[in-house]
């Protein structure tokens, strides 16, 4: 990310002179003391995604370069220091493909297509309330709930795809209402629907996108309001359901895309994971209108066997450091767990990271609203 590193400098001065931007100016945090990436490594360093409280466009975008040890805020901003508004209203995804970074800033009804490795903007897409993003196959394929933000007779969502020479979108298809997370795998999507406007009238289905084609063939009928999809490197899928908050449980489910069916089930809840070397990190802050407070809990399940282990990923003497999990991500190589804390939602949060053995490594303040995190490969 040196190209960026140098972008950064030429462009902080005239950034620093803007007033009207409510994103806080550039802070540069050297939590790697001179360089913390392992010799060797092809990991060059990540991008977190702020999102940013809604209607107060503050979305922002963070990188941390391993070679230097250095943490920058704000990099968009100062990329781009000519783009009115900086990122835009609520950013809910990131993902690098090839040269190219893919920013889905969902209440600004826009993914942000950067380079990679100078933070400049290459295009943007108009894309009505976007979500998730994943990649297939020199495509990108994005879910959208379309219709306004919170309206309870918004339309259908979509998956719409992306070529990633023109930019333009190229083909859309149907899904369920609000689709959340989705996968590409064997030539087909996989995408979690939650119909999450219309409580409690919620989507309970998978829809199973025929990529070739590029129509939903199929619903695999799960539990009520999902999420989160992932897939392990066998070929599970592994979805959670949010419930109903009251009544209805928080689950995890795990499913077999050999025959698309469910393999098992969880009755645990979890906000957000990721896997990592058949191992799959979870965090959960659990919400009951009854009680009117969070349950935050952390857990390890192991993908192969799909049991829990009986450690966690962060040391009881750290847990209390997190006030609200709301990211996580692990670096592919050390297996250093990041987990980002949202704290109140209104102030800057922070990134925090946890060697494997759970102990603390470094932290830094990150914008508001930390949650997505993307590694830059060299």
């Amino acid at each position: 990310m040196k190209k960026l590193c140098v972008l950064v400098m030429i462009f902080f001065n005239v950034y620093a002179c803007q007033t009207d931007d409510p994103v806080a100016d550039d802070i540069i945090q050297n939590p790697g003391d001179g360089g913390i990436e392992q010799p060797g490594g092809i990991v060059e360093g990540f991008f977190l995604l702020n999102e940013g409280n809604m209607s107060m466009n503050k979305a922002s975008l963070d990188y941390m370069d391993y070679e230097t040890g250095t943490y920058r805020r704000n990099v968009f901003s100062q990329a781009n220091p000519n783009l009115v508004g900086g990122l835009g209203d609520v950013g809910n995804t990131i993902g690098i493909y090839g040269s190219k970074l893919y920013v889905v800033v969902n209440a600004s009804n826009k993914i942000e297509v950067l380079n990679a490795d100078t933070g400049i903007r290459i295009k943007q897409i108009d894309l009505a309330n976007g979500r998730y993003v994943t990649f297939y196959k020199g495509k990108v394929y994005v879910s959208s709930y379309l219709g306004s933000i919170g309206d309870p007779n918004a339309p259908k969502g979509i998956v719409a795809e992306i070529d990633t020479t023109s930019l333009n979108i190229t083909r859309r298809v149907e899904v369920g209402r609000q689709p959340e997370e989705l996968v590409a795998y064997n030539d087909k999507i996989y995408v979690a629907n939650s119909g999450g406007y219309s409580p409690p009238d919620y989507e309970s289905t998978i829809s199973v996108i025929d990529i070739p084609s590029f129509t939903e063939n199929k619903r695999i009928e799960v539990a009520v309001n999902l999420h989160r999809l992932k897939i392990d490197r066998e070929g599970d899928l592994y979805v959670t359901s949010r419930g109903d908050y009251y009544e209805i449980p928080s689950k995890l489910f795990v499913i077999d895309t050999k025959t698309e069916t469910i393999k098992k089930s969880f009755d645990i809840g979890v906000t957000d994971f990721t896997i990592h070397n058949d191992v799959a990190y979870m965090y959960s802050t659990e919400f009951s209108y009854i009680s009117g407070d969070y349950d935050i809990s952390y857990r390890m399940l192991d993908t192969q066997t799909e049991i829990f282990l009986e450690t966690t990923f962060i040391s009881d003497t750290h847990k209390a450091l997190i006030e609200m999990p709301y990211g996580i991500a692990v670096h592919p190589e050390s297996g250093d767990v990041l987990i980002t804390d949202a704290k109140d939602y209104v102030t800057p949060g922070t990134l925090y990271c946890f060697t494997p053995e759970g102990a603390l490594k470094w932290s830094v303040e990150t914008g508001d609203i930390p949650a997505h995190i993307a590694f830059k490969y060299k």
